[in-house]
């Protein structure tokens, strides 16, 4: 399936050619689940399926999360921080988010400091 951002979208974003960071967070306990990057088809790929759709640096090619481990996010909203240049987007997650088997990506704590 391909996709397109509308004009407005477009319009919206700080640089439409360079990768954009998308913060995926769960819509129901409010975790931040990962990190990850979309171009301008996998975010209008996002917002016409509902299914979560990044763009992988290390493979140069879109991946919609779970398409294999079947550990999916169904979209609920997407929002445009205010420089136009990174995205958080609230999903149900089913199963892991993290490529590891853990429920974050955030795992790995490195201090408390409160």
């Amino acid at each position: 399936m391909r996709a397109e951002l509308s004009p407005e979208i477009l319009a919206l974003l700080k640089d439409p050619t360079t990768l954009i960071p998308a913060i995926a967070q769960d819509v129901n306990t409010r975790e931040v689940l990962m990190l990850a990057y979309m171009n301008t088809e996998a975010l209008a790929l996002t917002l016409a399926t509902g299914k979560a759709t990044y763009f992988s640096r290390s493979r140069n090619e879109i991946w919609v999360k779970g398409e294999t481990s079947g550990h999916t996010q169904m979209v609920h909203s997407v929002a445009l921080d205010c420089d136009g240049d990174a995205l958080l987007i609230t999903v149900d997650q089913v199963g892991a988010a993290c490529h590891t088997g853990d429920q974050t990506c955030f795992h790995q704590s490195l201090g408390d400091f409160s």
